[in-house]
């Protein structure tokens, strides 16, 4: 559930980047823990496994894992894609680091976003009205 704004950004033709739930952040992690060998390998690998679980093409995953990304994409182009979906997260979900005026005109934008035109409304005819008092049917 977003409270607000965009979930996803159109990259390519069809291609789009998510955002993630908290626990598909985590696998993403630790996918990335499996896949890097070296200290320096880490952040590469990191964006690799997010990549494969947010960029998705008619709402299907692009990649099935993080390793396919390493396979298909080259270093620059992850790295790019990574800071597109870096900058809609931050966008979507403010940080208290991101200032306290941000974050309140976030949530001022949140609660008077457009809803749908009958949210709430009961689909079902209601009987009459209650008398009122001395009113006689």
């Amino acid at each position: 559930m977003l409270l607000g704004g965009r979930r996803s950004i159109k990259v390519d033709k069809g291609t789009e980047l998510r955002l993630l739930s908290a626990l598909e952040l985590l696998e993403a992690g630790r996918e990335a823990e499996r896949l890097a060998r070296r200290e320096e390998e880490k952040a590469l690998c990191a964006n690799a496994c997010l990549l494969a679980r947010a960029l998705e093409r008619d709402r299907k995953p692009v990649f099935p894992d993080g390793e396919a990304v390493l396979q298909g994409l080259s270093a620059g182009e992850i790295g790019t894609l990574a800071k597109l979906w870096n900058g809609l997260n931050r966008a979507e979900n403010p940080s208290p680091e991101d200032g306290e005026e941000r974050v309140e005109a976030l949530k001022k934008a949140w609660s008077t976003r457009l809803k749908r035109a009958f949210a709430g409304v009961c689909s079902k005819l209601s009987g009459p009205s209650p008398l009122r008092r001395g009113q006689k049917r």
